[in-house]
């Protein structure tokens, strides 16, 4: 993405409204952003007399949806349900598996295009190496933490962190003993960072935050097979080597495995100005956008809009998924829950919300936003997990 450079100046405009975007709307209206590109591109601002949200029904494929992903790797047996549900379960997990199939690893996708597939992963200790062809691996640690083992060497990784694996890279999981759950966004195209323009080179995050991995001292196993599982076009081929396959003791370049934490991500913020979800973006892809949505102060100027405005996706499909704190934007979600708002159909802050904010200082919310510019499909196993009423959410 990048600044547009056709951004009138001086708009045109008609009737109530504000001088200043999100800033002292006329009273008793609402304030509605309808841009293209992603808020990079023309923009009008409509003002309303009714939240665009305020529907009393829903009939077709755009109505909002939300998922809680806890379900699909219940910690609580109770959870399971009885023979028929988890029956069920079974089959719709097993019409939505992305890549390996095997138990220590099988992602779960639910949700995906042609650019990109978004998955939830539930890893054990992996007894054989992955390696991806059909596209570059980022995943985000919702919960749990160990030791990621890839061909440029070993890095240890907790909760909050960001690994990026670039397509081909050959790795395997050994996670701790602790619940581990990932989210893994899968990009059919290479995974970058913005250009941060006139913010610096060192805004977002300083690139000296970025770890790689470090190189073992590697160790000769002669009597043990060693299996790499190789996914292309979503099938595996089995390769397998009389020797640990990671035996790499030495790399130079500019392509590898990385990590960042959101903990050293610093967030973009405006005192006076409601900054669009743009500018807290991390990783850009090929027709989709990762963004980081971390604890910030709120916006302290009397008069300044404090939550997301009102818009109806024009140009990306949004996608949201929550990994901690409190969701102020967000009636009825919580943590590894996400939400789903495809192009076309409004939406923006839950009833609550407006006041609410102007009872906090700061937000502690932890969530990773997934626009994607094609148009997005939900598996059979997002609708294992679908909360059916959130449409309703917003009356």
């Amino acid at each position: 993405m990048r600044l547009s450079n056709e951004t009138p100046l001086f708009p045109l405009r008609k009737g109530k409204h504000a001088r200043q975007a999100h800033v002292d709307l006329p009273e008793g209206t609402f304030e509605e952003e309808h841009a293209r590109n992603g808020f990079f591109g023309k923009t009008t601002h409509l003002y309303r007399l009714h939240p665009p949200t305020d529907w009393t029904r829903i009939e077709g494929p755009l109505r909002p949806h939300s998922y809680d992903l806890n379900n699909l790797f219940p910690v609580d047996p109770a959870m399971e349900g009885d023979a028929a549900t988890q029956e069920a379960r079974a089959k719709a997990l097993g019409a939505s598996l992305f890549g390996s199939t095997e138990a220590a690893f099988a992602p779960v996708c639910f949700l995906h295009n042609q650019d990109v597939a978004m998955h939830f992963v539930a890893p054990s200790p992996m007894d054989f190496f992955y390696r991806n062809t059909d596209g570059d691996d980022v995943y985000f640690i919702h919960a749990g933490g160990g030791r990621l083992e890839t061909d440029f060497g070993n890095l240890d990784y907790v909760r909050g962190d960001y690994l990026v694996l670039p397509r081909g890279t050959t790795y395997r999981f050994l996670p701790n003993d602790s619940v581990q759950r990932y989210l893994l966004i899968e990009s059919a195209g290479e995974v970058t960072v913005p250009d941060r323009g006139m913010l610096g080179p060192n805004a977002l995050f300083d690139p000296a935050m970025i770890d790689t991995p470090e190189l073992a001292d590697y160790e000769e196993t002669p009597s043990r097979e060693w299996a790499v599982h190789i996914k292309r076009e979503n099938q595996i081929t089995k390769v397998f080597y009389p020797f640990n396959p990671l035996d790499v003791v030495g790399w130079k370049g500019d392509l590898t495995v990385w990590r960042i934490n959101v903990k050293d991500i610093r967030p973009v913020m405006s005192h006076r100005y409601h900054l669009p979800p743009s500018v807290h973006t991390t990783f850009l892809a090929k027709n989709f956008v990762i963004c980081s949505f971390l604890p910030r102060p709120f916006e302290e100027e009397e008069g300044a809009m404090r939550v997301p405005f009102y818009h109806r996706n024009i140009d990306y499909d949004e996608v949201l998924f929550y990994s901690d704190g409190h969701f102020f934007s967000r009636d009825g979600i919580g943590a590894g829950m996400v939400t789903w708002h495809p192009t076309g159909i409004h939406h923006g802050p839950h009833p609550k919300a407006i006041p609410l904010s102007r009872t906090k200082d700061r937000t502690d919310e932890v969530a990773v936003m997934v626009d994607t510019i094609n148009y997005l499909q939900a598996t059979p196993a997002a609708g294992l997990v679908e909360n059916l009423n959130y449409w309703a959410s917003w009356k």
